[in-house]
This record gives structure tokens, sequence and C-alpha cells, in this order.
């Protein structure tokens, strides 16, 4: 019992002496605080990544360009599958005047183009996806090169995408650099445009 005693008291000064610490310790001066909120400060701005690429001129013409190769692409696979088809009905009109031997290999053949087909139909699906993830890896790098120029231009640190779905919940409108953005990459791609064709500037 009385080395517990001994032990309760113990803790009881040391607490006493924490209490007496904190209660005599000058507060940290305003000059302080506000040296450590300083080095922490930073310049944040965001942008709406659908305007972007709804309103950059040269995302339009990349998705013509898509677009345009697409069908192009469609309409070959469609001619060949239409031709497909016929033979398919050639072969079954006609099957009744052909010889056990002759249907039979027909048939392979037919099978044999169908895998052709849908081998084909895979390659340009692979040829299309490929076309966008380019066109995405050229987006990336001409928006984030605009970016670093312009952030270190305005002196930001910091440029975060903002949409429906993204991580940032809540930003001020005053931060919102969304049309600035679509105006220098708009004007960033004309002057390359002119630059590009030259003759075009002399005519307008």
């Amino acid at each position: 019992m009385k080395n517990l005693s001994l032990v309760l008291n113990i803790v009881l000064i040391i607490a006493v002496a924490i209490l007496f610490y904190f209660q005599f310790k000058s507060p940290e001066s305003p000059a302080e605080e506000k040296s450590i909120m300083s080095s922490a400060a930073y310049s944040v701005a965001y942008i709406n990544s659908d305007s972007v690429l709804q309103n950059y001129d040269y995302f339009a013409e990349l998705q013509e360009e898509l677009q345009a190769k697409s069908q192009k692409l469609e309409s070959e696979y469609q001619n060949r599958a239409q031709g497909l088809q016929k033979e398919f009905n050639d072969y079954q009109r006609n099957i009744n005047s052909l010889t056990i031997g002759q249907a039979k290999a027909l048939e392979e053949d037919l099978m044999k183009k169908q895998q052709n087909l849908r081998v084909y139909q895979e390659s340009l699906s692979q040829e299309l996806l490929k076309e966008e993830a380019r066109i995405s890896q050229e987006l990336y790098k001409r928006v984030t090169g605009f970016l670093n120029e312009y952030s270190e231009d305005n002196g930001l640190q910091l440029v975060v995408k903002y949409n429906q779905g993204s991580d940032v919940l809540y930003a001020n409108d005053s931060m919102n650099i969304t049309n600035d953005v679509i105006k220098g990459l708009n004007d960033a791609y004309a002057s390359e445009k002119t630059v590009t064709n030259p003759s075009d500037s002399v005519k307008n």
C-alpha cells in the first residue's frame, strides 16, 4: 500500500508540473504564426477539362479526322461483310446442285473467310484504339505544356481539374482559369496553323 501511495504522489507531482509549464508558457507571437502560414502559402487554380476540350479548335479537328477514319474503316468492313454474305447466299441457293465434296469445300472456304473477317474487324478496332490513344497523348502534351507556361507567367504552383466526378468538391470561381486556357490554346494553335500554311494568311 505504501508503494502504491508513493507512485500516485509521483504521478500527481508530474501532472502539476506539466500544468504549471503550460500555464506560464509564453504564447506564440503573431510574427511566428505569420511566418508559418506564409511558408505554406501557394497559388492554386482549376480548369473544367470538358469545357476545354469542347472549345479547343485543335481537338475539334482531331475529332473530325478520327470520325472520318472510323467511317472509312467501317465502310471497308461492311463491303467485306456484304461480299461474304453474298457468297453464303449463293452457296445456299446452289447447294442442291453441288456434290458432297463441292459443298464441303465451299463450307470450309466460307468458314475460313468468316474467321478472316473477324480477325480483320479486330484489327480495325485495334487501329482505332491506337489512334484514340495517340490523340489523347497529343492533347495531354499540348494542354500540360500550355499550363506549364501559363502557371509560370501567373505565379501558379498548382492547377487541378474540376469536373463532376473529380476529387475537388468545391472551388471558388475566382480560381477558374478555363476561359484563359481555352483562349490561350486556340491562339497558340491559330499561330501554329499560320506558320504551317503561310499562304492562308496572305489570302486573308
